[in-house]
């Protein structure tokens, strides 16, 4: 198995400082049972109009003062585990989009946590999240089409070998490395900040590797912590 160990650039301390995350890769099997996602996005959907995990409030401030630092505004382009959890809230669920993505969409509402998914046989070199300078190239889709664009200098992304991955930190994933449950090699950063307990990180991330096994029998999961000390 290919196991991922992201770099982050040292200047991300200064934007957040306590920063941990889980890297977890994965070996894919057979998908055995498809619906463990949507029974995990239902069930997650469920616990937020339930007031949700007592952390979420807290933890999604943090990020949205993060997002400032680096120039992003979190009204416009808030972090994926915000964006998520105003859909649920807006339209009172979330229809099934893949099995894979249904169910890390699932831990990020629950836990009220940005979660990426990523094809990791797409990737060129190893996932780095860095301060882009403006220049690094953006695949993605505008009205329903191939489009290209650029981050803004100083914005926080994740990129490879190639180009950004990822904009505003966990915004807007691009096309290139877009994960679905047809991909064999898979890779998801479940991202944190110390709002969120250290505990609850864990969990989700036990939560994700445990509904993955039950969904694909045989496939192998490793999980790595990783903060602001990796370079």
């Amino acid at each position: 198995m290919r196991s991922v160990l992201p770099s982050i650039d040292p200047h991300i301390a200064s934007l957040a400082p306590g920063f941990r995350a889980l890297s977890i890769s994965v070996e894919a099997a057979d998908i055995v049972n498809p619906g463990v996602g949507a029974e995990a996005l239902s069930h997650a959907c469920q616990s937020l109009s339930a007031g949700g995990a007592p952390w979420a409030d807290a933890h999604l401030l943090a990020w949205a003062e993060v997002f400032r630092k680096f120039g992003a505004k979190p009204q416009r382009t808030p972090c994926s585990a915000e964006a998520l959890r105003k859909r649920v809230l807006r339209d009172g669920g979330m229809a099934s989009i893949d099995p894979v993505v249904d169910l890390y969409n699932a831990i990020s509402i629950r836990y009220a946590i940005p979660v990426g998914g990523e094809n990791l046989a797409a990737y060129v070199g190893v996932p780095r999240l860095v301060i882009a300078d403006g220049t690094e190239p953006f695949d993605t889709m505008k009205d329903g089409a191939p489009a290209h664009e650029t981050p803004e200098a100083g914005e926080v992304v994740w990129r490879d070998d190639v180009g950004v991955t990822c904009r505003r930190w966990n915004w807007r994933q691009g096309v290139r490395t877009r994960l679905s449950a047809d991909a064999r090699q898979m890779w998801f950063i479940l991202e944190s900040l110390p709002a969120m307990p250290l505990a609850a990180l864990h969990e989700a991330g036990e939560q994700l590797a445990q509904s993955l096994q039950l969904m694909m029998p045989g496939a192998t999961i490793g999980s790595t912590l990783i903060g602001v000390e990796n370079r």
